[in-house]
């Protein structure tokens, strides 16, 4: 059977939390275990992060906890491709000759650019204001990092696969140009769980409602006692399918534990007693990651020597088809 890439992007935009790691981080590396049939391709897209910050401070510190997190969990360099945006020139090079080739009019579609104009537009604002081109260019970039290495297949949120059309629109645009050089990359749609917060919404870091990811024992401890309940008394049945505490069980226990956890619910538990048993549940399975997080967070310089390593071997790929790309473009030699 032929062999796919299969592509995914991680921006540091902040500590990973316990969403990321069941939504994202859990289920990606699964698959890179259980698909003998793809080669996996995962990079820290810093230059992505630009265009939400520019504290080099917090993207560097971000950097660093995003890869330990990703090493932690049993990302494993000899059996992936792992590596940093910005090690590979290649990848700007290719944004710029991508972006000679997309239209203006495909980029303005884009949700990300368009809800923020609307946004200006209903305050009577000036409609750009506040928009940066890096924004506004974002899915071209984007489509640089997936077609550099022809990727087939990117997992992404619902709310990514617009920026897999535009790639692909690109992609197509440019073959139809230039001839056939891209393959046509198609968007998967992650089977991660979705986590809710510890306020009852969606777990995000711009709702401050998160678990982070690897937190020490104590503050795990702490987070988990801060998940909001209702005021039903210890003995009085609680109804396990509208509860944020039996959510996170049916996310990290075994069929055993959440049957157990259903009838403890059923029979009355009280909330502190839940919340403990939440707690006993989750650190039982982060201590082993949380301590290879910690001696990766205190030895980054062995996160640079993986992604170094990592652009190294990916680096031959890149040249090659970036100098497919300039040759049909008429980027050439005079010789």
């Amino acid at each position: 059977m032929k062999r796919h890439v299969t592509l995914t992007g991680i921006t540091p935009s902040g500590t990973p939390h316990l969403g990321n790691y069941l939504g994202a981080i859990r289920p990606a590396i699964e698959k890179t275990r259980l698909d003998p049939n793809s080669d996996f391709y995962y990079f820290l897209a810093d230059y992505h992060s630009l265009i939400k910050s520019q504290d080099f401070d917090k993207i560097k510190q971000s950097s660093i906890e995003v890869d330990a997190s990703w090493l932690a969990a049993g990302l494993d360099p000899e059996r992936v491709q792992i590596y940093r945006q910005s090690d590979l020139i290649e990848t700007a090079e290719l944004n710029w000759i991508l972006s000679c080739v997309a239209a203006k009019g495909l980029l303005n579609r884009a949700h990300a650019y368009k809800s923020l104009r609307d946004d200006n537009i209903a305050n009577e604002r000036e409609e750009d204001n506040g928009i940066s081109m890096g924004l506004f260019c974002y899915p071209v970039l984007m489509t640089a990092d997936i077609l550099l290495f022809d990727a087939k297949f990117v997992p992404v949120g619902a709310d990514q696969v617009q920026h897999l059309e535009i790639a692909r629109d690109i992609a197509g645009s440019f073959n139809h140009r230039y001839g056939d050089t891209f393959v046509l990359p198609e968007a998967t749609i992650g089977d991660g769980k979705l986590l809710t917060g510890l306020d009852g919404r969606k777990m995000s870091k711009s709702y401050n409602n998160t678990i982070q990811l690897y937190r020490p024992e104590k503050q795990l401890r702490k987070d988990i006692m801060k998940i909001v309940t209702n005021s039903q008394l210890p003995g009085e049945p609680k109804d396990p399918d509208n509860s944020v505490l039996f959510e996170f069980f049916q996310a990290f226990g075994t069929a055993e534990e959440v049957a157990e956890m259903r009838e403890s619910f059923l029979g009355g538990i009280g909330w502190g007693d839940a919340k403990e048993k939440l707690f006993q549940l989750i650190n039982r399975q982060m201590a082993p990651e949380r301590e290879k997080y910690d001696y990766y967070i205190a030895n980054p310089g062995l996160i640079e020597d993986i992604l170094q390593a990592g652009a190294a071997k990916v680096r031959p790929q890149a040249q090659a088809k970036l100098a497919d790309v300039r040759y049909k473009v008429g980027i050439r030699s005079f010789k």
